[in-house]
C-alpha cells in the first residue's frame, strides 16, 4: 500500500482581528476541520507557507492590511491561485460583495454567520471530498 496520505482532516485558516470570531469559527468548524486562527495578514501569509491550508476565511475589516488586500495578495502567488477563499465579514452591501469577488474570493458570507451554513459552504467549496 502507498503511504502517501493527504492530511485527512482539511485545515481551515481563519483571519479575523476579533478573538470572539476565532472562538465562533472554532466552535462551528472544530469537529470537522483543523482550525487555525490569526488576527493579521502577515501571520496569515506565514501560516499559508508553513501549513497545508485547505481553505482560507477572511474578514474584510482588519487593521493595516484588510481582507480584500490579503485576498488579492494570495491570488497573486502562483501556489495559492486555486486556494478557496471565503470572505466572512459584516460588510453585506452589494458593492462589498462585488469587491470581494473582484479581489478573488470564492464565496462571500456575512456575519453574524450560521455555523451550519458556513460548514455547508466549505464542504461545497472543497468539493465534498467524497
Amino acid at each position: 500500500m502507498s503511504a502517501i496520505i493527504d492530511n485527512p482532516i482539511p485545515t481551515v485558516l481563519a483571519v479575523d482581528d476579533s478573538p470572539v470570531m476565532h472562538g465562533l469559527v472554532k466552535q462551528a468548524l472544530g469537529n470537522d476541520y483543523r482550525v487555525l486562527v490569526t488576527d493579521n495578514a502577515v501571520e496569515a501569509l506565514s501560516l499559508l507557507y508553513q501549513e497545508k491550508v485547505s481553505i482560507l476565511l477572511l474578514d474584510v475589516t482588519m487593521p493595516e492590511i484588510d481582507g480584500l488586500e490579503l485576498c488579492r495578495t494570495v491570488r497573486n502567488l502562483p501556489q495559492f491561485q486555486t486556494l478557496p477563499i471565503i470572505m466572512l465579514t459584516a460588510r453585506d452591501g452589494a458593492f462589498e460583495k462585488v469587491q470581494g469577488r473582484l479581489a478573488g474570493a470564492t464565496e462571500y458570507l456575512t456575519k453574524p454567520f450560521d455555523p451550519q451554513t458556513l460548514s455547508q459552504v466549505i464542504t461545497q467549496v472543497l468539493g465534498g471530498n467524497s
